[in-house]
């Protein structure tokens, strides 16, 4: 079964609305089947130039599910206090559950 994934790259500009963000993301992954398998923590280059941020990494059961929770009413809710809070790359990655 191929798995959705949602990779966003943050850099936080305002603590204090993102953390408010934070603090109300998971329970919006939940009814999606949608879970962490990365957030925060440091990032450690391997390769590559430019600057570093916050890394996330979401696992769902699949891409559409990963779209769903994304364009969902629970998320679209709480999107603005990242918008407001962050700048911030999102993607929507596919493929194979790890064996």
């Amino acid at each position: 079964m191929t798995k959705g994934y949602i990779l966003a790259e943050v850099e936080v500009t305002d603590a204090k609305p993102f953390e408010e963000y934070r603090a109300q993301v998971a329970a919006t992954l939940q009814p999606f089947g949608g879970r962490f398998l990365v957030r925060g923590g440091e990032p450690a280059r391997l390769e590559g130039e430019g600057p570093l941020h916050r890394f996330v990494l979401l696992e769902f059961d699949s891409p559409e599910r990963a779209r769903e929770w994304y364009h969902s009413k629970q998320y679209q809710d709480i999107l603005p206090l990242r918008l407001r809070s962050s700048r911030a790359r999102v993607v929507l990655l596919t493929g194979a559950a790890p064996a």
